[in-house]
């Protein structure tokens, strides 16, 4: 049970021949502030040799998922992009991304052929977040990036 402000959501995705499926935990203010205390992923990627580099290519994709659903947006204005560099596009800092990632990575022999572990983590990762908003707050995000939505 979770105290109050707080929620989980999952989602789960297929590319690369990789399964990946990831529960994210939120947590809301009454200002509407958002944290993200936990996230969990498991990843099925085949037979694989260095489960470090699946542990950081997963947390990796955790926070550029926070920051594409939090920030992630171009602007125009006259025909020209706004946005030149990160003093105007807006990432995850290290004070805003999920305190607590962990992998879960499924085993498998050498007779289940190896697959992607790059790309997989991300795509998952916003549904989860917004599913976990909904759970914690009862607001659907029907629109990216989350910005003050919550406010």
């Amino acid at each position: 049970k979770l105290p109050p402000g707080h929620g989980l959501g999952i989602a789960a995705h297929r590319s690369f021949v990789s399964y990946i499926a990831t529960v994210v935990e939120v947590a809301v203010d009454a200002k509407g502030n958002l944290s993200v205390p936990r996230v969990d992923t498991a990843i099925d990627c085949g037979f694989y040799v260095n489960p470090e580099r699946i542990r950081s290519q997963i947390e990796g994709a955790a926070v550029m998922g926070l920051s594409l659903a939090k920030y992630g947006e171009i602007t125009l204005k006259n025909g020209r992009v706004e946005q030149s560099n990160f003093n105007d596009y807006p990432v995850v800092r290290h004070d805003e991304s999920p305190a607590v990632t962990n992998t879960h990575i499924v085993e498998n022999s050498i007779d289940v052929p190896s697959s992607g572990v790059g790309e997989p983590g991300v795509p998952p990762f916003t549904p989860a977040l917004c599913n976990a908003i909904f759970a914690a707050t009862g607001k659907r995000i029907r629109r990216l990036p989350i910005g003050n939505q919550l406010a």
